[in-house]
């Protein structure tokens, strides 16, 4: 049964206000590291607050962005809503996240909201494609290549783990490939720094 309209758009202007919390700048803030967002990747993301300021500060970006987008998730999930409706506060997060209108829309790429969205939604297609980015930044050592071929398998692993969010996965799948078009240009001109 679908959810009265209201309801979806307020969970998804709530998605979308959970996502503009991006977690590089708290974590490097709080840390008094210098903003990811002046430096390196130019990026408020685990890659470059990896390359940036180490392994700690990059697993609490990670972290952030992993979660910060499943309170709301739930509760739609309590709620009811179908997975298209589920999909649209999913989102809402990756929206937040990826053009937050605080940091003049200057985001992330979406890859670990999309994660923390999917492992609300979607787990075991979450599940696989974070070993697929796992294996291929330990042998790549680019987390670009990493993240553009998870987000590619993510519908593919949707069609047999979750079917009926396919369509969903599809449109998060879009918005991450759209978001790593300047790494896709890097990769080409063999310019695209490693982690």
């Amino acid at each position: 049964m679908k959810a009265p309209l209201e309801l979806v758009l307020s969970l998804m202007a709530i998605g979308y206000l959970s996502g503009t919390w991006l977690g590089a700048l708290t974590v490097c803030r709080l840390a008094g590291a210098s903003d990811p967002r002046q430096t390196g990747s130019c990026n408020p993301g685990f890659s470059n607050v990896l390359r940036l300021h180490g392994r700690r500060l990059a697993l609490a970006t990670l972290a952030v962005d992993v979660v910060k987008g499943m309170p709301v998730l739930w509760l739609a999930m309590r709620l009811g809503l179908t997975p298209w409706e589920l999909g649209l506060v999913g989102l809402g997060v990756l929206l937040g996240h990826s053009y937050p209108a605080w940091h003049r829309f200057r985001g992330g790429k979406g890859v670990a909201s999309a994660f923390g969205v999917m492992l609300i939604l979607t787990p075991w297609v979450a599940l696989c494609c974070a070993v697929l980015w796992m294996l291929l930044a330990w042998h790549m050592r680019t987390a670009a290549i990493a993240s553009l071929a998870s987000a590619a398998m993510a519908p593919l692993a949707s069609l047999w783990l979750a079917p009926e969010f396919t369509g969903v996965v599809i449109v998060f799948t879009l918005l991450v490939l759209g978001r790593h078009v300047l790494n896709i240009q890097r990769l080409g001109r063999g310019d695209e720094p490693p982690l």
